[in-house]
């Protein structure tokens, strides 16, 4: 725990850049992270104590230099407000957030590995991070890896879990691949489940379906007056 004399000599939020400006190397990295962001954003739309981020700087008093922030692909914190004093967030400082860790890292391996087998899940354990996923869709042969992974922090480190979708009870979410739908390219994705291991649906997936529910009723509704020899 930081002393108030430690916190004194911290930079504060308006002192640190927000993220690390690396460029992407494949479109996942902007896609998957922001899809989670979104579809979270509906399904939890009711709720203020969360928090995720795309590809924001994360900083912490773990590492040589408080200035040295580690940047996952996206994290959801879990008892922090959606905004901090009443806006949005340039960065996520954890001496400015009661020292709240993340409950939750993903990183995606791009072309160039970054560390996501050792240095950042190294971070990530010290920070305090319960769950640990590398998404690994192209290169995870080259890594010796699997494609989707999942780690826990048990007794301080991090243990592979086993299933997917794998269910999260301390967030109350489940994580897995799936291909949506609708999509026109088809591509694999990442979405959230729920305990069943149903993958939970966008808002307009959920409208959808209840058109045509009601359409099936409708249609069901005529047929059965026909038979009945009503006139329609």
């Amino acid at each position: 725990m930081l002393s108030s004399s430690d916190l004194r000599t911290l930079p504060t939020s308006k002192e640190l850049i927000s993220s690390d400006d690396a460029p992407v190397d494949n479109e996942d990295q902007n896609f998957i992270p922001n899809y989670l962001l979104f579809l979270l954003e509906y399904l939890w739309k009711q709720r203020q104590d969360w928090y995720f981020a795309v590809d924001m700087a994360v900083y912490h008093t773990t590492g040589a230099n408080p200035r040295v922030p580690v940047v996952p692909d996206a994290f959801l914190s879990l008892g922090v407000p959606r905004q901090k004093d009443g806006k949005s967030r340039n960065s996520y400082v954890l001496w400015e957030e009661e020292n709240i860790a993340p409950a939750l890292a993903l990183e995606i391996v791009s072309q160039t590995p970054g560390g996501e087998y050792d240095s950042k899940r190294e971070i990530y354990c010290r920070l305090g991070v319960l769950y640990y996923v590398v998404y690994n869709a192209r290169f995870w042969q080259r890594d010796r890896h699997l494609p989707f992974e999942v780690f826990k922090l048990i007794d301080g480190d991090y243990q592979l879990q086993v299933g997917e979708p794998f269910w999260m009870p301390e967030i109350g979410l489940g994580l897995g691949r799936c291909a949506l739908p609708d999509d026109p390219l088809e591509r694999e994705t990442l979405s959230w489940f729920d305990d069943g291991g149903d993958r939970l649906l966008s808002e307009a997936e959920t409208e959808h379906q209840r058109w045509d529910s009601e359409r099936q009723r409708s249609e069901h509704l005529t047929q059965r007056l026909r038979e009945l020899g009503e006139e329609i």
